[in-house]
């Protein structure tokens, strides 16, 4: 098959997924909104005065879904890709996880523990679905360890992962070190798809 023909029954789904036409009309930049707002309206996480971090924003679509929740606290999305502005959200480029100047930007814009560490990173697709859920998997390890020198001690980290050979390592890690672990895969992600969220609240106290 062609890779024009493929592009264009990719696009043929999108448009009928009511997901993503909703995201379409109310305004979002991706359908993953969706899966947020449905992980909120079960945990309700997102309030008013939360301060969050948002890794691997771009295109938005979880900053977008964040800022109509908070509105006195702190929003700072992080991605090593350009995201276009967002209202009540600030945004740094960058690569936190190697580049410790980042990291220090965080540090200082938060100037103190913060509430929530959310990311909805995937790796992009190589073809081979149990090495991308493995990296994927890595990924979400790394923001692991990220939410554990940010968050205060009853904060929240929700990270997507994909089922698959790293799923134990990471759910042996949130049980070592979070009060409360959930599996979630929201009903606005698709029925075909691995993927699904860790929700993780509460340090355990060392």
């Amino acid at each position: 098959m062609s890779k024009n023909k493929i592009s264009k029954n990719w696009l043929n789904k999108q448009k009928r997924d009511s997901f993503f036409k909703q995201s379409k009309i109310q305004g979002y930049r991706s359908r993953s909104a969706f899966k947020l707002i449905e992980i909120n309206d079960k945990y309700k996480f997102l309030k008013k005065n939360t301060n969050l971090l948002d890794l691997g924003s771009t295109p938005g679509g979880w900053s977008q879904v964040a800022s109509k929740k908070i509105t006195k606290g702190k929003i700072l999305a992080v991605d090593i890709n350009p995201m276009e502005e967002i209202n009540n959200v600030n945004f740094i480029q960058g690569d936190l996880f190697t580049d410790k100047t980042i990291k220090d930007k965080v540090s200082l814009f938060f100037n103190g523990k913060i509430d929530v560490v959310m990311s909805d990173i995937a790796v992009n697709t190589s073809g081979n679905k149990d090495l991308d859920s493995f990296r994927t998997g890595d990924i979400c390890l790394q923001a692991m360890d990220l939410s554990l020198e940010l968050l205060h001690e009853d904060g929240v980290f929700l990270s997507k992962l994909f089922m698959g050979s790293i799923f134990m390592s990471i759910n042996e890690k949130a049980k070592k070190n979070f009060k409360k672990i959930v599996r979630y895969k929201p009903l606005s992600s698709k029925k075909e798809s691995k993927e699904i969220y860790i929700y993780c609240k509460g340090l355990v106290k060392v």
